[in-house]
């Protein structure tokens, strides 16, 4: 059993911030041993995976995109900040190019994870959602079930919205319709650009991330259906700029989640 628990008669678990929630040790309470594989690629999904291994998660393997060329003539392989982090940390990673391949569903199976993380990665098939005994949980980057699919924090930043936030929700067959256990709102200020928000959120999603897995650990998740009456659906940006006729800047640091 891990050493990492949250302090009982304290503060709510929503109420500790990331350090607070991985030093406070309590014996007897929120038992850190599960099983978790992460799914996630750009530098959005690194907080996540960053806090659930330093809160004692044994996270026993990361799912990323494979290398990429990139670079001055795209003579040098460009590896994810996820792929990174879990080299340094001595992860198991695989990259598989398709989900649905043999060899890749066969790892995944002996992995027995207990709970799937996604964080900023592709749509999974069925038989990888649902293969962990608690499922696969997902964060994303609005107050579902506003803002379901490609871009929310972009399309927040072009809508003028001046709120928006982050949602945990179970996966289902349906994109972005799982029930959610979590929600935490964030403010747009004036000088936001997508960047900068893109850059908060992340930090303030690990901390989501975090309590939502906690929660499930300690048998008090309750999940919510989403509000069928409140629905956006977007389009990705780069259907949007097409449609348009924009020139896209493809690059390595071209990035659309």
């Amino acid at each position: 059993m891990s050493d990492q628990f949250v302090l009982v008669g304290g503060p709510k678990l929503e109420e500790l911030n990331c350090k607070q929630r991985c030093l406070i040790t309590f014996t007897g309470m929120i038992d850190r041993s599960l099983r978790i594989v992460f799914m996630g690629t750009p530098d959005f999904a690194l907080p996540s995976l960053r806090i659930l291994v330093e809160a004692g998660y044994p996270v026993i393997a990361v799912i990323t995109a494979p290398d990429k060329p990139g670079g001055r003539g795209m003579k040098q392989m460009i590896v994810s900040p996820v792929k990174t982090f879990a080299g340094q940390n001595n992860i198991e990673v695989l990259q598989p190019t398709n989900l649905k391949s043999k060899s890749f569903l066969a790892r995944l199976k002996t992995l027995n994870a207990d709970l799937q993380v996604v964080v900023a990665f592709r749509m999974l098939p069925e038989i990888v959602w649902k293969m962990p005994r608690l499922g696969t949980m997902n964060l994303h980057g609005s107050l579902l079930p506003a803002y379901r699919g490609a871009a929310p924090i972009q399309w927040a930043i072009i809508n003028g919205e001046t709120l928006t936030g982050l949602t945990t929700f179970m996966l289902r067959h349906e994109i972005d319709t799982g029930s959610v256990l979590k929600q935490l709102e964030i403010p747009i200020v004036a000088e936001d650009d997508a960047g900068s928000l893109h850059d908060r959120m992340a930090v303030k999603g690990a901390d989501l991330m975090l309590g939502s897995v906690d929660l499930i650990v300690s048998g008090k998740a309750i999940f919510t259906p989403q509000d069928e009456n409140q629905i956006s659906f977007l389009r990705s940006i780069m259907e949007e700029a097409v449609t348009l006729g924009a020139r896209i800047p493809w690059g390595e640091e071209t990035q659309f989640f």
